[in-house]
Formats: structure tokens, C-alpha cells, sequence
């Protein structure tokens, strides 16, 4: 007795095969990408690869100690680079997206500071307000000397 589904010719067959799952560390991975995306965008990768690529073409051009393996053209040197290419701009894009993340992280943090500093500036604005009002109606040191001086110059007439 067949299934339905394995009748109907617009939907996949279902094999019962499935690859094995492989789980990979996403942190260490991703300090892997952080790691390789910073060395790329240095002047020490770009010198490095600078050399590989005469290095190569010399030998390749010259024939020196009979290595000659990638002819003009360069097929080979050129089916190298697509491949670096194809790793290093996934690699690339996960160091960004972790980058963005961390970001994201540090701006919520500095968000909730600064409300909370706005919070205590407010706090202590108003008890710098509520404390000039209280000294407001305290008597200082000046004017209790003035009023003194009137009550003895009003006592002596």
C-alpha cells in the first residue's frame, strides 16, 4: 500500500536518510572568525599574500628546480583565491554579526546608566532645591548681627 504523499509528484520523497548532525562550539567558532577576520584586514596578510603571489608566478613563469605545475593563466592560483574567498567572506560576516551583537549588548548597558544617572541627577537636583529653600528660612550669621545691632541702637534712643 503506497502513501499519499509518496504518490504526489509535487512534494520531495522522503528518503528516511538524513546527514548527521554536527555541533560545533558557537563561541569558540565564532572567536575563530573574530581571529582570522582581524588577520586578514592587517598589512601583514596583505604582504604575506603579496609574497605567495610572486613567489608562485616566478616559479610558475621561470620553471625554476623544474616546478612548473600552474601555467600562465594561472588556473590553479586563481581556483586558490575563490576558495580563500569563499571561506573568508562567511568567516567575515560572522565576526560583524557578533561584533553587532556585542554592540547591541554595550549600547542597552550604557542606555540603562544613563537613566539611572538622569535618575539620581533629578534625586539630588530636588535636595539641592528643598536644601536652598531650608537655609532660605534659616537665619545666618549676618543677619542675626544686623537685627541685633537694630535692637540695640532701637534700645538706646
Amino acid at each position: 500500500m503506497t502513501d499519499a504523499r509518496s504518490r504526489r509528484l509535487d512534494q520531495p520523497a522522503d528518503r528516511g536518510m538524513r546527514l548527521p548532525r554536527i555541533r560545533l562550539d558557537s563561541e569558540v567558532f565564532g572567536k575563530f572568525a573574530e581571529t582570522f577576520a582581524r588577520f586578514m584586514g592587517t598589512a601583514r596578510f596583505i604582504f604575506y599574500m603579496t609574497i605567495f603571489v610572486i613567489v608562485w608566478i616566478v616559479l610558475n613563469v621561470s620553471g625554476l628546480w623544474w616546478l612548473h605545475w600552474d601555467p600562465y593563466p594561472f588556473i590553479l592560483l586563481n581556483l586558490f583565491f575563490s576558495t580563500q574567498a569563499s571561506y573568508a567572506a562567511p568567516l567575515i560576516l560572522l565576526a560583524q554579526n557578533r561584533q553587532t551583537d556585542r554592540d547591541k549588548l554595550s549600547l542597552e548597558e550604557d542606555r540603562r546608566r544613563a537613566t539611572a544617572q538622569k535618575a539620581d541627577t533629578e534625586y539630588l537636583a530636588r535636595e539641592i532645591a528643598s536644601l536652598r529653600i531650608a537655609l532660605g528660612e534659616v537665619a545666618t550669621r549676618d543677619f542675626i548681627r544686623s537685627e541685633l545691632a537694630k535692637l540695640a541702637d532701637e534700645q538706646r534712643k
